[in-house]
């Protein structure tokens, strides 16, 4: 990739987007990690500093203290203004208002710290004429590695065409802080969470077989390409299939057959 040009090209789409929505610019959720540091750097080589709101929204025991103080990091680096709002309290009130325990399993509470964090992105959006800018890359998006409605709740998603990989290429073209490009990526939903133990191989592995698979690579070829398991092959497609509805607007039923209509 020409990853001169890829700059370029985000930059100038999150340009045009903010201009088409006649917005004031964007707020972003600043979680300490690569892909939001990446996301921030081009929102404001897009639209300058002072047009780019930065929230981190860590909670209590779960958030690392040295991604709240990367976030705060990144933000100063780049001149933005910057809020720090602990999730915690509004979870905890979440919670003890659910009449039963289904909230009490980790990924069912992991979905709704990312949809509380999606309502006060966009609080801060409405309240200020900007548009949510999301951090999602490629990979998460075709694995459906993210929680709808949560941070796949966004305006637009300019770095959503990059995989994992080729973000972390981008970070270094853009003097982002070597110690957070060697971060282990986690969605921090929960404590010791890291995204490729989680999805079972890491990046290097699972970019390049999305690439292939986006090109017609059939899954008994990338078994031998990669020297895998047919279930470590099965763990990321079926996880592509089965999330295929987060990447599509929801389904509607068409009842124009039941009207009907003045001759």
């Amino acid at each position: 990739m020409d990853y001169d040009r890829a700059r370029s090209i985000i930059v100038n789409f999150i340009r045009s987007k903010v201009k088409e929505a006649d917005s004031t610019g964007v707020v972003i959720g600043l979680s300490g990690g690569i892909d939001s540091a990446v996301a921030a750097n081009l929102a404001v080589e897009a639209l300058g500093s002072e047009n780019v709101l930065g929230i981190h929204l860590p909670e209590e025991g779960v958030t690392s203290p040295k991604d709240s103080k990367d976030s705060e990091i990144i933000a100063n680096s780049l001149g933005i203004n910057f809020k720090n709002i602990d999730i915690s309290r509004i979870l905890n009130c979440f919670i003890s208002e659910i009449p039963d325990e289904a909230g009490e399993k980790p990924p069912v509470v992991g979905n709704l710290k990312s949809r509380i964090r999606m309502c006060l992105l966009y609080y801060y959006a409405n309240s200020f004429n900007k548009m949510v800018m999301g951090t999602g890359n490629k990979s998460e998006i075709m694995l459906g590695y993210f929680t709808k409605y949560g941070d796949g709740g966004v305006d637009l998603e300019p770095i959503g065409d990059l995989y994992k990989t080729e973000v972390f290429e981008l970070a270094k073209l853009l003097s982002i802080p070597e110690h957070i490009i060697n971060k282990k990526p986690s969605a921090g939903l929960w404590s010791g969470q890291t995204d490729e133990n989680e999805l079972g191989l890491p990046y290097e592995i699972i970019d390049r077989i999305l690439d292939l698979v986006s090109h017609g690579e059939k899954p008994e070829n990338l078994q031998q390409i990669f020297d895998l398991t047919p279930e470590q092959i099965d763990l990321l497609l079926s996880r592509m299939k089965s999330n295929i509805h987060k990447r599509k607007v929801p389904p509607i039923s068409i009842v124009d057959a039941a009207r009907h209509y003045m001759e």
